[in-house]
Parts: structure tokens; C-alpha cells; sequence
């Protein structure tokens, strides 16, 4: 198990996809073509989040964080092996529900802990990054809802990748750190499991670049 939790979850549906598929054409090959379909469709939902696709619409999520019915039903392979994992990622790493980065600002574990706070959703895939265009937007967003003293909570479904992007380009903004790289190390300091991968830095890399926010003094 240590060693399961020890990879991605971006190596582990690959993984996951690719097991699937070979199913599939072992049971094809066998004669059983039938039976071998569910296994191709599993790995084609699968292989959708691959960075090649990247279409965060056909996920269908709503800006208010939920899945309609069509989306729960098509993705669900997805969604729940994700959802699973998460689950007993958190479970192991023993983190608290919410982690405060800076004054007003956080990371809560579950949507739920935002009940009746102004909320939005930019959809992405559980294993890829917002585009910098969403980080602008998101941080965009949640300066205006600090600038009315709210808090702001940004959480994704680990804590661990695309919620840290945004708080970075968040603390970039704010001016309360001077780039992206050292607002990792202000978030590390306060939650130390998080690990962004290099599609997180590319995308904070030409937010940066861009500098379409601009840091408050």
C-alpha cells in the first residue's frame, strides 16, 4: 500500500488505463468480444484526462463545483477512482481539515467546509493544471471576494497540485510573496505534502511570464 500511495495519481490511471486496455485485448483475442467492450470503454475514460485531450468541458462540471447526472454516469470510472484515492491519501497523511497559508487564505480538505461562502469552480482534471487564463480568472475572483474581507479557501480534490497553483499565483497577486516559487515554499512551510508537477510550474511559469495580475504593493 505505502508504495501505491508513494506515485501519482497521474502514473497510477495510466497505469490504470493501460491494465484495462490489455484486458481488453486479451479477451477480445480470446473470442469474447462482448464481454471485452466495458474494459476499452474504462480505459478511454481514462486515457480522456491525458494532457493530448485536455478538455475539461467534457466533464461537464459547473461553476458551482457539481457533476450533472450525464457526467456521474459517463465518467463515473473516473471520478470515483479518483475520488477513492484521494480519499485514503487523506486518510494516510493524517492532514487537518483546513490549512491557513496567510491571513484569510487557506486550504480546506472538502467542499463542504465552504457552506454559505461564495464559491467557484474552474473545472480541470483531477491529474492536470488549470490553464493560466483559469489561474488568472481564479485569482481574479478571489481578490475581489478578500477585498470585501472574506475568506478564501481553495481546494481541489487532494489539496495537494491545482489548488496550490492557484494559491500561488494568489500570494503572487496579493504581494504577499514576490513570485510563484517562493509562495510554494510559504505553502510547504504550512502544508507539507503538497507536490506540484511540471504541468503546475508550466502554467504558473506563463502566468508569470505575463504577469497578468499585477502584485500589490
Amino acid at each position: 500500500i505505502a508504495v501505491i500511495f508513494s506515485r501519482g495519481i497521474s502514473f497510477l490511471i495510466a497505469l490504470k488505463a493501460t491494465t484495462l486496455f490489455l484486458c481488453f485485448a486479451y479477451l477480445k483475442n480470446l473470442g469474447f468480444t462482448l464481454f471485452s467492450l466495458p474494459f476499452l470503454y474504462y480505459s478511454l475514460i481514462s486515457i480522456a484526462s491525458h494532457p493530448s485531450i485536455n478538455l475539461p468541458i467534457l466533464l461537464g462540471k459547473t461553476t458551482d463545483g457539481s457533476f450533472p447526472l450525464f457526467s456521474l454516469i459517463i465518467f463515473s470510472p473516473y471520478i470515483y477512482f479518483v475520488r477513492i484515492f484521494s480519499l485514503l491519501r487523506r486518510l494516510r497523511s493524517g492532514e487537518p481539515t483546513y490549512t491557513q497559508v496567510h491571513e484569510g487564505l487557506y486550504f480546506p480538505r472538502v467542499k463542504d467546509f465552504t457552506t454559505g461562502l461564495p464559491y467557484r469552480c474552474f473545472p480541470t482534471w483531477y491529474t492536470r493544471s488549470p490553464q493560466p487564463a483559469d489561474i488568472e480568472s481564479a485569482v481574479k475572483w478571489a481578490s475581489r471576494q478578500r477585498d470585501l474581507n472574506k475568506p478564501i479557501f481553495v481546494h481541489c480534490a487532494y489539496g495537494h497540485g491545482r489548488s496550490v497553483a492557484v494559491m500561488c499565483a494568489l500570494l503572487v497577486a496579493r504581494g504577499i510573496t514576490e513570485d510563484w516559487k517562493n509562495a510554494e515554499k510559504l505553502i510547504k512551510q504550512k502544508r507539507p505534502y503538497i507536490r506540484m508537477n511540471a504541468l503546475h510550474r508550466k502554467a504558473l511559469e506563463e502566468w508569470s511570464r505575463h504577469q497578468l495580475s499585477a502584485p500589490r504593493k
